[in-house]
């Protein structure tokens, strides 16, 4: 168990928090504000998302 932990450090210590540069193909695009739902953030989607692979970037 410890070596898993030690990773976990490794990975923490080398992540970086400047913004990098993406370049995204698709369809559309929304801009929304994550809401707090519970522990954890929530973004409501239009129902004809449904089934359709979307790709989420914290900006």
């Amino acid at each position: 168990m410890a070596i898993g932990n030690e990773k976990n450090d490794n990975f923490e210590e080398s992540y970086s928090h400047s913004k990098v540069k993406f370049e995204i193909y698709g369809e559309e695009i929304i801009e929304k504000t994550v809401n707090s739902s519970g522990n954890s953030g929530r973004v409501y989607l239009p129902p004809g998302w449904i089934g359709i692979k979307v790709k989420v970037v914290k900006c």
